[in-house]
This record gives C-alpha cells, sequence and structure tokens, in this order.
C-alpha cells in the first residue's frame, strides 16, 4: 500500500453487516482513486448496490484516458443503471441503492476531480482547516450547507439519514445533468482529501475529524482514529473513511522587499467617477457658466408656464371621465371581493404557526376539495409540506389569483403530494428554491411561475439551472433503520 492513500471500513456496533465499500488504489495511468459508498435498502441489497458500484467505477477509471470527470460521471451512470435493472430483476432487491463518493487525484499536476451523489462526503485539509467540498443530497443536509442548522442540530436531526439523490433509485440520473455533482480544485502539496460515509458524519463533529486528520501520524493511523471515534460516540451505522494525501514538499513563498519604491498612483474620487493620474495627461471638463444667459432663461420660463396649464388640463378632464364612470356604475358591475372559506383560513393559520420545518396535512383535517379564493401565502424560510391522503386545493370560480405565494422571506419549500386544480398560476415564486415531489397539476394554466429579481444597476452573477422534472413520479427516501 501506497503511503500518500488510505481506507478502511468498520461495521460499527450496532449493525452485523457491512453495506459500506470503497477504493483506494492507483489507475494503470498513475491516478489515485479514492471513493466512499454507502449501500441502502436492508440487510443483503445495500452490499450488492455498492459492489455493483465499486466494480463499475474501477473498470470505467481504468479504462479513462481522455477527460477525467466525463469518465467519473460514465461510471457514475453505469452503476445506477446496472444497480436499477438488477432491482427490476429480483424481488428480494427491489429497495437496494447506494451513495457514493469519488476523488480522482492527480499528484503530478496538483490537481483532483470529484463526482458525488448523496450524503457521503468529501474534505479538503489545508493549511490546518478541514473544508467540507461536497453537499449532501437531503433536505437537512441543505438546512445546515445553507446556515439554516448547526453541525449539532443537522447531526441530531430525526431526518439526518433521508436523501433524495442516489445511484439506482431510478433512470433520471440519464437525463438530469444536474443529478452528479462533481467539480476540480487544485491540490497543493501539504493538502489532504478525507471521503467518509454518515457513520463517521453523523456521530463525530469537524473539529474532532480536524483534530484526528492534523496529527503528525500515517494515513493508516488516522483512519483508525476516525473509525474509533465514531464507534466511542455509538458506532450506529458502518463506518468507511479514505485518506489521500499530497506528500510532496510544502512551497512557501518569501516575502522580498522591492528594489526599488513604487509610487502610489494619486487618484481623484468624485460621484460616479474615479480617475487614476500617473504620467498621462488628464483632461477635465470646462465648468458649466454659473448663471445662464436671459434669452434661454426666458423661453424656459415660457415653457415652464405651457407645460403646467397642460397639465393641469389633462388631470382636470381625468376628475371629469373618472366621476362619469362612478356615476354610470351599478352594483352589479362590481363584484365584491370573496373571503376565504373555514378551511383556507385553517390552512393558511397552520403554515403561520408551524413549528420546526415540516408540516403534515391529513385528509381527516382537510377535507378535499380545499376551495381557494385568495392566494396562501407561504412566508417561512425554510418549509417541508407532507400530505397524508387526498389534498386538493381548487380555484375558486371568482378568484384568478396564484393558488400558492411564496413570499420574500421564504427561501426553500419543498412539497409532496399536493394536489392543485384549476388555477391560472398554481404556485407563485420570486429567489426562491422549490421542490416538488409527486404534486398534481389538474388544469393549471401555468403549474408554476418563477422570477428572479436583480439589483438593476449592479452588476450580477448567478447560475440559475435547468429546471429537471419527471412524470407521475416520488423521490425515494432511505428506510428509517436501514441506513
Amino acid at each position: 500500500m501506497a503511503e500518500n492513500y488510505f481506507g478502511l471500513t468498520d461495521t460499527g456496533r450496532v449493525r452485523d453487516n457491512n453495506e459500506d465499500t470503497f477504493i483506494a488504489q492507483q489507475t494503470p495511468g498513475g491516478l489515485i482513486v479514492a471513493c466512499v459508498i454507502d449501500g441502502v435498502g436492508g440487510y443483503h441489497g445495500g452490499e450488492v448496490a455498492a459492489e455493483i458500484a465499486r466494480q463499475e467505477v474501477v473498470a470505467q477509471l481504468n479504462r479513462t484516458q481522455g477527460d477525467i470527470i466525463t469518465g467519473m460521471t460514465a461510471a457514475f451512470k453505469q452503476a445506477s443503471k446496472n444497480i436499477y435493472q438488477r432491482r427490476k430483476e429480483e424481488k428480494e432487491l427491489e429497495s437496494m441503492a447506494c451513495v457514493a463518493t469519488l476523488a480522482v487525484v492527480d499528484i503530478t499536476s496538483n490537481q483532483f476531480y470529484y463526482a458525488h451523489v448523496g450524503d457521503t462526503r468529501l474534505y479538503l485539509l489545508r493549511d490546518g482547516s478541514l473544508v467540507k467540498i461536497t453537499k449532501d443530497h437531503s433536505f437537512v443536509g441543505f438546512l445546515e450547507d445553507s446556515g439554516r442548522l448547526t453541525e449539532s442540530a443537522a447531526m441530531n436531526h430525526p431526518k439526518r439519514n433521508e436523501i433524495n439523490k442516489a445511484l439506482g433509485f431510478d433512470t433520471a440520473i440519464a437525463t438530469d445533468e444536474s443529478y452528479i455533482e462533481t467539480g476540480q480544485s487544485p491540490f497543493l502539496p501539504g493538502d489532504a482529501l478525507l471521503l467518509c460515509s454518515d457513520g463517521l458524519t453523523d456521530l463525530v463533529d469537524k473539529e474532532v475529524m480536524t483534530r484526528i486528520v492534523t496529527q503528525p501520524v500515517t494515513l493508516e493511523q488516522k483512519a483508525a482514529q476516525l473509525i474509533d471515534a465514531a464507534n466511542r460516540a455509538g458506532g450506529k451505522d458502518n463506518i468507511t473513511v479514505v485518506l489521500v494525501q499530497n506528500d510532496k514538499t510544502s512551497q512557501k513563498t518569501v516575502a522580498r522587499m522591492p528594489a526599488s519604491p513604487v509610487k502610489k498612483k494619486e487618484t481623484v474620487n468624485k460621484p460616479d467617477t474615479i480617475i487614476s493620474r500617473t504620467n498621462e495627461t488628464v483632461t477635465t471638463p470646462q465648468q458649466a457658466p454659473a448663471v445662464a444667459d436671459k434669452k434661454s432663461s426666458s423661453w424656459g420660463l415660457v415653457f415652464g408656464l405651457l407645460s403646467l396649464i397642460f397639465l393641469g388640463t389633462t388631470v382636470w378632464f381625468y376628475m371629469q371621465l373618472n366621476a362619469k364612470s362612478n356615476q354610470q356604475a351599478t352594483p352589479s358591475d362590481t363584484a365584491a371581493a370573496k373571503q376565504p372559506g373555514a378551511m383556507q383560513v385553517k390552512l393558511q393559520n397552520a403554515i403561520n404557526a408551524v413549528k420546526g420545518d415540516t408540516l403534515t396535512l391529513s385528509d381527516t383535517t382537510y377535507k378535499a376539495p380545499i376551495l381557494i379564493s385568495d392566494s396562501l401565502v407561504i412566508d417561512k424560510d425554510t418549509l417541508f409540506i407532507k400530505t397524508k391522503g387526498n389534498i386538493r386545493l381548487q380555484r375558486d370560480s371568482v378568484y384568478a389569483g396564484p393558488g400558492l405565494i411564496l413570499g420574500g422571506a421564504c427561501k426553500y419549500l419543498v412539497i409532496e403530494g399536493l394536489q392543485m386544480q384549476d388555477f391560472n398560476t398554481g404556485i407563485a415564486l420570486q429567489n426562491t428554491s422549490l421542490e416538488l415531489r409527486g404534486v398534481q397539476f389538474i388544469n393549471c394554466k401555468q403549474p408554476v411561475n418563477a422570477s428572479y429579481l436583480f439589483n438593476n444597476d449592479k452588476r450580477i452573477t448567478a447560475k440559475i439551472g435547468r429546471v429537471s422534472y419527471r412524470a407521475d413520479s416520488i423521490i425515494t427516501v432511505k428506510p428509517n433503520g436501514n441506513k
């Protein structure tokens, strides 16, 4: 085993089988392949899915000669396809899948590349700091990555093991370009990578992991200490770690005094203007005269008077026309706004009063359909709306607005299983992340209207992804107790 990479897996103290596996080896071309794979699907299925993925990753990367990230994504897609096909062929494996984090390291070029699906993780250690590179593809992971949950709260969240992406769940990975998270980064002398399963990160916080991986000991000793820390914290799941070290000598930059003083540029700041003066000639605009000539002033006065007369005439004309319209209008011409019904008010109050980040709606409490005569507003930072049974929002015949409006405070909304019927616009949102799981839009002219607001006088940097969706599908989550 080379000294700059090492992998280790352990069953833990609760499980009696290990659904984790890993890769820590070199390709024929000299690249280091590091991968942690965590199986999903019960006693036998998780192990099968993880092994299928391991074999496909090794085979694909051993023959990859071109773009590395293309080879990594091809391996994940083929592994997902193989797992999915095996699920269809064997009924006892119908719930199996796996999550995986893969890194390919080019020590010669000081670069690493990664591909990731699920909630295994990749960390980069540089200058004594451990930085999380990948994002957890889960609801709780989003809350933690966006700063809405602390690391401790996420580790203890009851839904921390639910994921929304995995290899072998379905065929979406083949067409959804955003399904696999990929990237590359410099891997400098002295840097290290840590790949691990959630059996470590659910029980050991980043501070403890950092303390272990920054010790001046071998990678094998660090891996053993990480697994020991998880076992001492309960060992509730399988634990797997892979470490890679760039063991080349660090190049430190030495500060030097300049050979001669450098003359600072003189700057003159004016509103909306910064002028830099060096040896170039700068021409300043000629100042405008303080007083305009009398002829120009006279014409300006005449023009201003005519404008005031025209404006006054226009306002008078408008007031007369408006008054006439009001006199001719009858009560039947103006429809009174209909007040929301009792069930809509009850639902809006439940949204406003929800504690935590999850609201569960049951058809025993909310009888379908719930007539909507004014938009339901969601103004909570993060909310997961789950339905039990048949919950349907239906537009009242006198109402023409959206069924749901996501307010300015709402940053992330997940809706599962809801039905929306007859709306001109089902859901209206601005600058908000929206995830739909098995939501049905019935006779809605525009199911979702998403808009983005930016400062119109600023330069904007943004990444707006392509919307991906599937018909008649519900995102699968890890079975509780099987992950």
